[in-house]
């Protein structure tokens, strides 16, 4: 796996601070919450993968160029 940026990771956690709301799009895991389930955003790593406490109490990241999340408000 090719690392991202220092300038992407950077870009997603503006794009993502700690607190936004998103709901899963898409997501290639066994364990994932299913598509549709929301979160909240709790921070971006160094691989700017998207750090999500998902309403259904699951914990997986969403995986920068492999997984997809989008941002909602809250009364999506």
């Amino acid at each position: 796996m090719k690392f991202p940026s220092r300038e992407i990771v950077e870009r997603v956690r503006r794009e993502y601070p700690a607190g936004t709301r998103v709901e899963l799009v898409r997501m290639e895991d066994v364990q994932a919450p299913p598509i549709g389930t929301k979160g909240t955003v709790t921070g971006v790593d160094d691989t700017a993968s998207v750090m999500v406490a998902w309403d259904n109490g699951s914990h997986l990241h969403v995986i920068y160029g492999e997984d997809e999340a989008r941002k909602i408000e809250e009364d999506d």
